[in-house]
């Protein structure tokens, strides 16, 4: 099993640990710290080392901020953990705020006085954060102070080792160009600026770059590292060399120079002064940038130039995505097919769960390939904890699936042909044994309508996710209702299930391309009731002219495969296209799905039947 089921949220310590903080902070003279979940890369998914807001507030989430002042504290999370947060903190230690109400640095300037200081650590900040809050204090008379230690790390006493998962080689026939190639080109892009070097610190960037998988964090497979490109020489690539065998570091080493993390800070400073280094402002540690400056070298600010060619996927990365959907579409019908045939109440969330991983696992290796790992933590979720849209299962939470219930499976895998994520939600049990049958079938049909409007839409060039995000919306909108998470994320090619820098959410603004893939996710929640969410991947297809149109237009072709919930619908509110695409859809997924060999009766019999065409 590649996830756990074990409550790793513990506050009993929080008092003790805020104690000894406010002990360090107040021997340093300073009248707070602020406590980002980040690590030195600004990762969304850290290692167990960089788990420090955890460790002091117990809180488990995968984004959140706490502050710490003498006399109070806050812990600060969006719409995704509010309910979380308040069950797993020590309310009598943190105050939990939601950040769409107040934000951390708003809540600080209401609570310091002239002439504080405040303490941050430069590796766990990125430059622009750090600008964003220093001018707020510096108007409230107070200083933001950059750290050289972090008060937590000398106070976690039993923190864990930093990870040295293996490396291995990505296949250039997966990932569709040889690392030689791709540095080539940033090499000639920095030419083109003006500029000597560029800065990596996203692992993720990295392993693109240089074509390597790694082990580093939980589910997503990326070897923790940083790079130095070079306009004028071969990159250094800084990466513990414990996690390199002798064939990878032998190719590796015809690539760059090999060198320890604990040299980086030492080559930034050696940039040295005529050398102009990229850096991305929004996405690496102010820590990075104060030690180039500390060289002498001068910072020229720009995104990661690594980001956009990365989420641009190749031919072969889509070809390759395109099987591993097909792969696990097979899976998920095998276990939505297993959990049609349970009887009622026999089936907890961590049984679906577990069953799902299982039959990954089973059908990869039917399949002559593997299931490398789950994506992220399944969100196995029914009643009201599906209402929470990113609840992680534990033993302590786990509920058992009730007949007249919805359930909600958001899931993914790791192959090493792709990255998949998807969501059903399915009734428990047959209709007649559900007296809520019309709210539900109204709320998910507004979901569904909003997935389809998505899914068909055409948009010109340089449309961004914030101009479409509406189209998920209108439905839910139009009855008075909304969701509170994006419409849908970029994702990677056996990497991130999180990648930008493209999203479509109404702070998606960067523009979507032909080859980048992207999820299509609205959703509805009535808190402590229950949850609704339709979710499957789609590619930005090559713009072509629409019949009797006069402009070239950009779509979506969808590329998950599963059955969604046809006792759900409520076909009266659907459009005669809506039917269309639904029933094409359902098409497409017998077709794509129905050759594979290894069906049980029963299971194929469920592919044949949810798959029919609607009926008006």
């Amino acid at each position: 099993m590649f996830q756990t089921y074990d409550d790793k949220s513990d506050a009993t310590h929080s008092a003790e640990r805020l104690a000894a903080l406010r002990t360090s902070l107040q021997e340093q003279k300073l009248a707070g710290f602020i406590v980002p979940r980040a690590d030195e890369h600004q990762s969304e998914y850290v290692p167990p080392a960089a788990e420090r807001l955890s460790w002091l507030t117990g809180f488990t989430g995968s984004a959140g901020t706490a502050i710490v002042l003498a006399d109070e504290a806050a812990l600060f999370v969006d719409g995704r953990y509010t309910v979380q947060a308040a069950a797993q903190v020590d309310k009598d230690a943190f105050e939990v705020v939601f950040i769409g109400d107040k934000s951390p640095t708003d809540w600080l300037v209401e609570k310091i006085k002239e002439g504080d200081r405040i303490g941050f650590d430069p590796w766990l900040t990125t430059r622009s954060q750090r600008r964003s809050m220093a001018a707020k204090l510096e108007n409230a008379g107070a200083e933001l102070v950059a750290l050289s230690e972090n008060p937590i790390d000398l106070a976690w006493s039993d923190r864990p080792e930093t990870p040295t998962g293996a490396v291995r080689l990505h296949p250039d026939e997966l990932a569709g160009r040889s690392a030689a190639e791709k540095i080539a080109e940033q090499r000639e892009a920095l030419a083109k600026r003006r500029a000597q070097a560029v800065v990596l610190t996203d692992p993720s960037s990295i392993a693109w770059l240089f074509n390597i998988r790694g082990s580093d964090v939980p589910h997503t497979p990326l070897a923790l590292s940083f790079a130095i490109v070079h306009q004028d020489k071969a990159p250094d690539l800084f990466i513990d060399g414990r996690k390199l065998s002798n064939a990878v570091r032998d190719a590796l080493a015809d690539l760059a120079g090999l060198r320890e993390p604990a040299e980086f800070a030492d080559a930034l400073r050696a940039l040295g002064k005529g050398t102009k280094a990229l850096y991305d402002a929004a996405g690496s540690a102010e820590a990075v940038a104060l030690l180039v400056e500390e060289g002498g070298a001068e910072i020229v600010e720009a995104s990661d130039p690594i980001a956009l060619p990365k989420a641009r996927k190749n031919a072969a990365e889509i070809a390759g995505s395109r099987a591993a959907h097909i792969r696990d579409g097979v899976a998920v019908t095998r276990f939505l097919a297993w959990l049609d045939l349970q009887p009622a109440g026999s089936v907890s969330e961590i049984d679906a769960a577990k069953k799902l991983e299982e039959i990954r696992t089973e059908t990869a290796e039917l399949d002559g390939s593997k299931l490398e790992d789950v994506s992220f933590d399944s969100i196995s979720s029914t009643g009201p904890n599906a209402a929470m849209n990113h609840y992680r299962v534990t033993e302590k939470s786990n509920r058992t699936l009730q007949v007249g219930e919805l359930y909600l499976i958001d899931s993914g895998a790791q192959y090493r042909d792709g990255t998949t994520d998807i969501t059903r939600t399915v009734l428990v049990g047959e209709e007649a044994t559900c007296d809520r049958l019309t709210l539900y079938r109204d709320r998910f049909t507004r979901v569904l309508k909003g997935h389809i409007a998505l899914a068909m839409a055409n948009f010109p060039k340089d449309t961004s996710g914030a101009q479409l995000d509406v189209l998920a919306r209108t439905p839910l909108w139009q009855a008075g209702l909304d969701f509170d998470h994006g419409t849908g994320h970029g994702i990677g090619s056996f990497l991130a299930v999180h990648e930008g820098p493209q999203r479509i959410a109404k702070s998606g603004h960067v523009a979507l391309e032909p080859g980048m893939i992207v999820s299509n996710e609205p959703g509805y929640y009535r808190p402590g009731d229950f949850g609704i969410r339709i979710e499957n991947l789609i590619v930005v297809r090559e713009p072509k002219v629409p019949v009797g149109g006069d402009r070239p237009m950009l779509s979506f072709e969808t590329i998950s495969f599963a059955p969604i919930d046809l006792r759900l619908i409520s076909p009266a509110l659907l459009t005669a296209a809506e039917i269309a695409w639904l029933d094409l859809y359902h098409a497409r997924v017998r077709a794509s799905l129905s050759f594979w060999p290894h069906y049980t009766d029963a299971e194929r019999k469920f592919l044949e039947e949810s798959c029919r065409p609607i009926v008006r």
